[in-house]
């Protein structure tokens, strides 16, 4: 078995996905790994000597990037190799998918939902027709382009001069006038985005917290489950608490960065076990996790906010008990009452 080299390595802005174009000397493959390097995507580049009539089985059954057969290649006598200097990644909004260019030239795209095991590799301008290895780039491109040019759009307007804090203000001014004037003020952010603060807001008997940051980048795998993501992909947590607002805000501590650091997604009518002991939980020992809902009898509407034409859903964190946490997930939320719990 040849050497395989790594071309290049590039990890997204949330830190859960990475990127690694891979060369043994025949082919060169793209990548989609985990933090841990678990492969959840990839797709096949290009041969780099003549295309072989049929696919090499054992080749492939030894572990090796697949070289792709004659049918199935724009390129039957191969190019040459790949190198750092000339390739791009262009990561998706959403931090679950990315584009590929090879001296500005779109190469190859894997999406969040590409999945060897399922038969569905990533889009490659040299494939030809649809092989385990790479599915035609050129027929996607209705589709996949305007997502592209958005995540291009993105990222050029987020690392620009002032994004952050104009967007952080366009929050802050909703939430003045759905809740009413802010108190305090918390960053929890860090070295890698999204950036997320925690608003505090003093209510009549209870305080009101909010994230703000969430919505400014969309959750990923929404399009996986939902129709219309643009009306659920962005999203802000609320909680309402008549105990310590420090306290209550290690649940945003928690939530607030986990569904781009898991890929993954928050919604109505979701709910999350709280992840240490039963004693320490934020808002009493008596709860064991949250309930999420985008309406709550008794707690402010804090609809009405969007960002680059989406939909902005707050979602509020309602404790819950380990019983009831069962009864959401053999009967759904609906079969609680929760009117007017706020602990």
């Amino acid at each position: 078995m040849g050497t395989t080299d790594v071309v290049l390595t590039d990890t997204s802005p949330y830190g859960s996905r990475v990127v690694t174009v891979e060369y043994d000397g025949l082919s060169s493959v793209a990548y989609l790994r985990d933090a841990e390097g678990g492969i959840h995507g990839a797709v096949w580049l290009a041969n780099h000597g003549p295309a072989p009539s049929s696919v090499d089985l054992v080749r492939i059954e030894s572990g090796q990037t697949p070289v792709m057969p004659l049918g199935n290649t724009r390129v039957p006598e191969g190019t040459a190799p790949l190198t750092a200097a000339e390739l791009e990644v262009l990561w998706f909004e959403e931090g679950d998918g990315a584009a590929l260019y090879r001296n500005g030239e779109l190469l190859a795209v894997i999406p969040g939902w590409s999945d060897l095991e399922r038969g569905m590799p990533g889009y490659a301008r040299d494939a030809v027709g649809e092989s385990p290895y790479a599915w035609p780039l050129g027929e996607a491109l209705e589709g996949l382009a305007p997502r592209i040019a958005k995540a291009r759009s993105y990222w050029e307007w987020r690392d620009g001069e002032g994004a952050w804090p104009s967007f952080q203000q366009f929050v802050m001014s909703h939430l003045d006038a759905r809740a009413g004037p802010a108190a305090r003020y918390w960053d929890i952010g860090g070295d890698r985005l999204p950036t997320v603060g925690i608003t505090e807001r003093p209510r009549d008997g209870y305080t009101m917290l909010s994230t703000v940051g969430m919505s400014c980048q969309r959750m990923p795998t929404v399009e996986q489950y939902i129709e219309r993501p643009d009306t659920y992909a962005r999203i802000e947590l609320a909680v309402a608490t008549r105990g310590e607002a420090t306290e209550a805000a290690q649940l945003f501590l928690w939530l607030a960065r986990y569904p781009w650091h898991s890929v993954t997604w928050l919604g109505h009518g979701h709910t999350a076990r709280w992840y240490r002991e039963a004693a320490s939980f934020p808002l009493g020992p008596a709860y064991q996790g949250v309930l999420l809902l985008d309406a709550v009898p008794g707690l402010p509407d804090l609809s009405g906010f969007g960002f680059s034409g989406d939909e902005v859903r707050w979602l509020w964190l309602v404790p819950v008990t380990e019983q009831e946490l069962q009864l959401v997930a053999d009967h759904g939320h609906q079969a609680l009452s929760l009117s007017g719990r706020i602990p």
